[in-house]
């Protein structure tokens, strides 16, 4: 049996397939055919990306003969694609037509290795997605958007600015309450993400209250949905509304139908998923102090590439527990020996670490000024959240000492209040 590994799969795909942006389809509105843009998971560079990811070349690999198949596409008459369509479990509408057929052609055609990866990647992130959209009671069917936003690529950056699984720009992101600042980046959280577009997806239905023009507005936001709405007289449906949309959204759609095809009739069209070893064990740790990677990797034996793939939300190898909690997920041995490890981790090359970058962002460094005895009073602002506890464990100090340097005759603090540490 010959197994191709991810890295050959990956130059075999992009030697073989150029990088194309739109396709062709014939506008029966217009009478002609007209280029409609690809949503960005289905460029051939954001497939190749997903390739690339520590989780895909660790836990899976492509190989063309573990299905008992010829390995070629099948091209099946309309009335079967619209029994297909018809016989999903879906609460979204998913009609068949000349469009949607042809970005089904392209998950079965120059795609479908990117397909195959994709399935055994949503063994790790459909249960994430399925719980978000539960938790909102969402069409569990929308757990195929990251299929035509990232190719499941949780570090997916497009061109114009959207970033993670759900491809959240900035401010949609910051609206949605995920942190993006130069340190972290909460849009690669898978978890976090999922929810903050579930959010995002019921306050959308709460307006169009119509699936499908929730979709196109997911795209391109409500404000060019309800547009293309005046612009059609007020006709609500999406196929009336589609010749006046941006020319991505008029493709999303369809794309969106055709990704919740071919995740579901893939051995139809002799597409074999990706063979999949699953990762061992892992949890989460909350840390309360400024920790960086190499510290972690070093002493609880664990890869910084396996680091950084874990807690992709990390821009930078700095994990800024000093502004705020901050979340860190391990495998189950690596969490024991953090635990076990204590303040050892924290210590761990300190001085060589901070020297390289900033151990709090600079709206966090705290005001320092000069005392008559020449010794630097360092102050802090206190925050929601905060206590006199807490505000001495991180800086080294005890309750009654912050009591005594602010003369606090009780342990009530105030949000904004300027406290003395040092």
């Amino acid at each position: 049996m010959k197994k191709y590994l991810i890295s050959l799969s990956l130059s075999l795909m992009s030697l073989c397939v150029h990088a194309q942006h739109t396709i062709t389809v014939y506008d029966e509105s217009l009478g002609k055919e007209e280029a409609v843009g690809l949503p960005e998971g289905m460029l051939v560079e954001e497939t190749d990306s997903l390739m690339r990811q520590w989780y895909t070349r660790t836990y899976l690999a492509y190989d063309s003969t573990a299905c008992n198949s010829t390995g070629e596409d099948i091209a099946y008459t309309p009335d079967i694609y619209i029994r297909r369509l018809q016989n999903l479990p879906n609460v979204v509408e998913m009609p068949y037509n000349a469009v949607v057929r042809k970005f089904i052609d392209q998950y079965t055609g120059r795609l479908r290795r990117g397909v195959a990866m994709m399935l055994a990647a949503s063994n790790f992130y459909n249960p994430i997605f399925e719980d978000a959209l539960e938790a909102y009671q969402l069409p569990v069917e929308l757990k195929y958007l990251p299929v035509i936003e990232s190719a499941l690529n949780p570090c997916a950056t497009s061109k114009a600015g959207a970033g993670g699984l759900w491809q959240f720009m900035p401010t949609t992101g910051k609206r949605y309450e995920l942190e993006i600042n130069s340190l972290v980046d909460e849009r690669r959280d898978p978890v976090k993400a999922s929810y903050a577009a579930a959010r995002m997806l019921k306050g959308l239905y709460e307006i169009f209250g119509d699936w499908t023009l929730v979709v196109a507005s997911y795209n391109c936001g409500p404000g060019n949905v309800s547009k293309a709405i005046k612009r059609a007289g007020g006709e609500r449906d999406y196929w009336k509304i589609y010749p006046y949309l941006p020319a991505e959204t008029r493709g999303y759609v369809p794309a969106f139908i055709a990704a919740n095809y071919v995740m579901n009739y893939y051995c139809e069209h002799n597409i074999c998923p990706a063979s999949t070893r699953l990762p061992m064990g892992t949890d989460t740790v909350v840390v309360s102090r400024d920790v960086y990677m190499e510290q972690i990797s070093e002493l609880c034996n664990i890869s910084m590439e396996e680091l950084q793939a874990l807690n992709p939300q990390y821009r930078t190898s700095r994990i800024p527990g000093n502004t705020h909690p901050c979340t860190l997920r391990l495998p189950m041995d690596a969490i024991n020996m953090f635990l076990e490890k204590g303040d050892s981790v924290y210590t761990h090359r300190l001085q060589e670490l901070s020297r390289r970058r900033p151990v709090v962002d600079v709206k966090d460094v705290p005001v320092v000024q000069k005392s008559k005895n020449r010794q630097q009073a360092v102050t802090v602002t206190v925050r929601k959240g905060d206590t006199l506890g807490g505000i001495a464990q991180k800086h080294g100090t005890t309750v009654d000492k912050l009591k005594s340097l602010n003369k606090l005759k009780g342990s009530m603090i105030n949000i904004g209040q300027k406290l003395r540490v040092r």
